[in-house]
């Protein structure tokens, strides 16, 4: 903390106008909510007029958003905000030096997993950005999700470098991760609690004033900037590691022949005082920018430690080994896939399959990582042909992504459900065998969509995440 920076800010006045870099999942919402208060005078969202993504500019200036899938709320707000006059999508980064803070909401992948080597180009390329404007007594916030420790080297080396000021003393620079999921992104930017590190005291003062007014239930909670950047990548880790544990159960129930969401019934009974856990759901595997690469961050935290990690000689990290359970679970799917045919007499070798889902979570577009794409990879490389349906994911490069599902599942030979999207909860087996005129047709169900008892009665051959009940079934 220098007292230069307080007198700075303390000269500068209250924050008035925000820059918001990053027009995705996060950079959208956040926007759009800092403009909908009173508190601010003008949001400006930055996005570059890339091929790929300069069309957000016209469509978020037009008050529509890009983000299809269901998101209550958000298009009425971007369409209030942007008539107020008090948001707009721009390219311009020169805007920046107008502004009093910025916050940066840019994807952070890992080029390699194995070796803890991120892929830190865009973000740095962001950076580098608001460091060729940053004017004294400005805020900085990262709110990507980036390895321990990032904060305080990088960024501010970056942020020094390029303005030609220093970090702590002429401006303020903070970690506030964004704690959003896709389908319900504005609720939970201002009903979840605010995490806010700042490299010193004075960065965290003004963070928190940045944050509190976008609040309604949730509150702040300030900390070091390193200490929120390990709270963001372990809270990502701890569910990846949860969602793992209930899928190594749904292959030890199939194993077993009993139904894994009997026994998660059963264990999710249990309550009371002393009793805290959180019983997740098995699946066809786990997708998204986040939790297929945190725990990558918290790992490569580690290793950019000051201390020696005390740890069980030669034993592996438990957060790197639900990793690969989830990574397990698109090719379980195949192996399900194989098995059903096989009860068929057939092979998966030219054999039509209709996968229903691209994207990683239901009822949204959101088709970053997508364990659909390893299975499609895996079952085409077997000789497979696949076709793909999905409602919401418009396009994903090299995959054609049907709009109609009669047309996917149209004498398809196995029908395949990766996606929970609640147009797949109304499929029956009616429907389905009127368009592929089987006797049978494979039906493998990774998201506990269907009624097994339904299809299995109708001739279908069921395979199911977690369903050792049903899963060698007579088949009728």
């Amino acid at each position: 903390m220098t007292k230069k920076l307080a007198d700075i800010i303390k000269e500068k006045g209250p924050i008035k106008k925000i820059g918001v870099i990053g027009m995705g999942y996060v950079g959208i919402p956040a926007a759009a909510l800092f403009a909908d208060s009173d508190k601010f005078d003008l949001v400006l969202g930055f996005q570059r007029d890339s091929p790929s993504s300069g069309h957000k500019i016209e469509m978020i200036n037009n008050g529509e958003s890009p983000l299809k899938g269901e998101e209550p709320g958000l298009e009425e707000l971007l369409k209030r905000v942007v008539n107020s006059g008090k948001f707009q999508c721009t390219a311009d980064f020169s805007r920046i030096a107008e502004l009093d803070a910025v916050t940066l909401a840019i994807q952070t992948p890992f080029a390699n997993p194995k070796a803890l080597e991120p892929d830190f180009g865009a973000l740095k390329e962001g950076i580098r950005n608001v460091g060729r404007y940053l004017k004294p007594g400005m805020l900085v916030v990262l709110e990507s999700t980036i390895t321990p420790g990032t904060t305080d080297t990088m960024a501010k080396e970056i942020l020094e470098e390029e303005s030609g000021l220093n970090a702590g003393e002429d401006f303020a620079l903070a970690h506030a991760p964004e704690r959003v999921m896709v389908g319900r992104l504005l609720r939970n930017i201002q009903e979840h609690d605010r995490i806010v590190g700042g490299i010193d005291e004075v960065s965290t003062d003004r963070a928190v004033e940045l944050y509190s007014p976008v609040l309604t239930k949730g509150t702040i909670i300030p900390m070091s900037s390193t200490a929120a950047e390990v709270t963001k990548t372990t809270e990502n880790t701890l569910r990846d590691l949860q969602i793992a544990a209930m899928n190594q159960l749904a292959l030890y129930c199939e194993a077993m022949g009993i139904n894994v969401y009997d026994v998660r019934s059963g264990v999710d009974s249990l309550k009371g005082e002393g009793i805290t856990r959180a019983v997740l759901w098995p699946g066809a595997g786990v997708g998204g920018h986040c939790l297929t690469k945190d725990t990558y961050h918290l790992e490569r935290g580690v290793t950019m430690g000051s201390e020696t990690l005390d740890y069980p000689e030669d034993a592996e990290s438990i957060y790197v080994l639900a990793r690969r359970v989830n990574d397990f679970m698109p090719l379980h799917m195949f192996n399900l896939t194989v098995a059903a045919l096989k009860r068929l007499n057939k092979d998966i070798k030219g054999a039509k399959i209709a996968m229903l889902g691209w994207a990683f979570i239901n009822d949204s577009d959101d088709a970053r990582n997508p364990p659909s794409e390893p299975y499609r990879d895996i079952a085409m490389e077997a000789g497979a042909d696949i076709k793909v349906h999905d409602p919401h994911v418009l396009d994903y490069p090299d995959v054609e992504i049907h709009r109609k599902m009669e047309d996917v599942i149209k004498g398809a030979d196995v029908v395949l459900i990766f996606t929970g999207h609640k147009e797949y909860f109304a499929l029956t087996p009616e429907a389905i065998n009127s368009l592929t005129g089987k006797e049978h047709t494979v039906i493998v169900d990774g998201r506990n969509v269907i009624e097994p008892d339904a299809f299995i009665d109708a001739g279908f051959v069921y395979k199911g995440i977690g369903r050792g009940d049903k899963n060698s079934h007579d088949i009728n």
